[in-house]
């Protein structure tokens, strides 16, 4: 079950993208009756043939579903084009991550930048991840090419686990970014609590595909499982632009 804050996060960032809006779609009956069925009460952002016969894609917030046409049948999973080689729900999602992105604020991050940025990397990251810490070393290399590197937390432990709780202290700290670096490093940071995003950050990644860390997720709305050195996605980044 979603908590509140982050199901409107999430449904103000789906609602915001004009690509997922469904606009000159009109939704079949039988799937939102079909969908309240199973969801009651639940606002639906966008419904639109997924690209099979018979089938719909239903954005909720950052949650893609599949439903049949004639509201019985829903599924999660993946969906491939075989003749085009292409993953459709892979394609949607990323539109979701991008959208999602956006719609995040500076305050909502900690955020290292460099004096003019190229290209902007948002990172899930847990305080205790051996190659969380070893992408963190290499922030300043990050900068130096260009690149912003915004951190959103992401305790692989869960909620209320030594690693959440090191990640709410950073989060509270006088000097956020001092403290992630501190803490990344292996030092004691102090204990402290205050009003905080992490759980919904946490479960933000969660909906948004991340099921461990590092998971940078890039300009394009593309999700990047695991560590990249900061000069290859450097390079990767500079051969896109």
């Amino acid at each position: 079950k979603l908590g509140a804050g982050v199901c409107g996060l999430l449904l103000s960032a789906a609602v915001s993208l004009p690509a997922l809006a469904g606009e000159g779609v009109e939704a079949p009956e039988a799937v939102l009756a079909g969908l309240q069925k199973i969801l009651p009460g639940t606002p639906v952002d966008s419904v639109k043939p997924a690209g099979m016969p018979g089938l719909y894609q239903v954005t909720i917030g950052a949650r893609l579903l599949y439903v049949s046409a004639d509201g019985k049948y829903l599924m999660q999973g993946s969906l491939y084009d075989i003749d085009a080689r292409t993953n459709l729900t892979e394609a949607a999602q990323t539109e979701i991550r991008l959208a999602a992105m956006q719609e995040m604020s500076d305050e909502q991050m900690v955020i290292f930048e460099p004096k003019e940025t190229k290209h902007t990397i948002t990172v899930f990251t847990d305080i205790d991840c051996g190659y969380c810490r070893k992408l963190h070393n290499e922030v300043d290399q990050f900068n130096a090419a260009g690149i912003t590197v915004r951190y959103l937390m992401f305790p692989r432990s869960g909620v209320n686990t030594p690693s959440f709780d090191k990640a709410v202290s950073v989060w509270c700290a006088d000097d956020r970014r001092a403290a992630l670096t501190k803490a990344k490093s292996g030092e004691a940071v102090d204990a402290r609590k205050c009003d905080n995003p992490v759980k919904d950050q946490y479960e933000l990644g969660g909906l948004l595909g991340v099921t461990g860390t590092p998971a940078l997720i890039l300009d394009s709305g593309e999700l990047l499982p695991g560590y990249v050195p900061a000069k290859r996605l450097a390079k990767a980044l500079d051969g896109q632009s």
